[in-house]
C-alpha cells in the first residue's frame, strides 16, 4: 500500500476497527507483524486508572493478550515503564542495556522471559506526546519472529521517521473515533439523555424533549452512570465525551 493511499484510508476510517486493520497491514510491510496500542485519560501519580477504561488495541494472539494484559504483566514491563517516563521512539536494544546494567527488577525480568517465550524479542516502542498530565498513549511494534534487533534497527534507520509519523497520525485518529470498551457502550437512549444534560437541560426539560417521564429519564441517566462506572451524571457526560460516544451518528 502506498503511503499516500494508507494515509487517505486511515484518515477517512469511520471506526477504530477499520483504522486498526489498515494500520496493522501497513506496519507489517516494515516487518512489524504484531502491535499493541494503549491509551489512558485517567493517569495519576500512582495509577494508570481503571484498566477497563483503557483504550487497548492489539493483534497479538489471545494467549499473549491473556497473560500480558488480562493478568497484568504489562504493569511490570520495562518498555511500559520507559513509555511512561519518555516521549518519542525507542529501540528494544535498550532491554539488553538494562539487563547488563542490573537495573531490572525480578518482575521485569519475568516479563522479558515471557516475551521471549512468545517470540516478542525485537521491536520498537513509540510513546506519544501527552496532551495533559493525566493522559498517556504508546504503541509497541513487535518484529516478526526470527528478526533480530539489529535488522529492526537497520529498517528504522531507513524508515523510522516515516513510521513515527504514521503512528502519530493513527494515534490522533484513534482519539477522534468512538471507543466501546468492555461493558462501556451506551444505549441510544442513554446517550441521548446525556447529550441533553451536556446541553444544560434539566431532567424535566429532557423528559419533554424525549417524550418520556422524568422517572424514565432518571433511569436512563442512572444506567448510563452504571455503564460508565461513575458516580455522578457530570462524570458520565465527561467520560462519554472522552470515549466519543456523544453527538455521533447512529450506525
Amino acid at each position: 500500500m502506498m503511503r499516500r493511499e494508507y494515509l487517505e484510508q486511515l484518515t477517512n476510517a469511520q471506526s477504530i476497527e477499520e483504522l486498526w486493520n489498515i494500520h496493522c497491514a501497513k506496519m507489517a510491510e516494515f516487518g512489524f507483524d504484531r502491535l499493541l496500542y494503549g491509551f489512558t485519560r485517567y493517569r495519576t501519580s500512582t495509577s494508570l486508572g481503571d484498566p477497563e477504561d483503557f483504550v487497548i488495541l492489539t493483534n497479538h494472539s489471545p494467549e499473549y493478550r491473556k497473560q500480558f494484559l488480562d493478568n497484568g504483566l504489562y504493569f511490570h514491563a520495562p518498555m511500559v515503564r520507559w513509555a511512561l517516563d519518555n516521549e518519542g521512539a525507542c529501540s528494544w536494544r535498550i532491554l539488553s542495556e538494562m539487563t547488563a546494567s542490573g537495573t531490572l527488577t525480578e518482575s521485569e525480568r519475568k516479563v522479558i522471559a515471557f516475551n521471549r517465550s512468545m517470540e516478542v524479542t525485537a521491536g520498537y516502542s513509540i510513546s506519544f506526546k501527552s496532551i495533559s498530565p493525566r493522559t498517556k498513549g504508546a504503541i509497541a511494534l513487535t518484529a516478526a519472529p526470527g528478526m533480530t534487533q539489529a535488522s529492526v534497527d537497520a529498517i528504522w534507520a531507513e524508515h523510522g521517521r516515516d513510521i513515527v509519523i504514521m503512528n502519530n497520525v493513527a494515534h490522533l485518529k484513534i482519539l477522534s473515533l468512538p471507543y466501546y470498551g468492555p461493558a462501556r457502550e451506551l444505549t441510544r437512549r442513554q446517550r441521548e439523555a446525556l447529550q441533553w444534560v451536556g446541553d444544560g437541560k434539566t431532567t424535566q426539560d429532557i423528559a419533554l424533549l424525549m417524550g418520556l417521564t422524568s422517572a424514565t429519564v432518571e433511569k436512563h441517566l442512572r444506567l448510563a452512570r452504571d455503564t460508565l462506572n461513575v458516580e455522578t451524571t457530570a462524570q458520565a457526560v465527561l467520560k462519554a465525551a472522552f470515549l466519543n460516544q456523544m453527538f455521533i451518528f447512529d450506525a
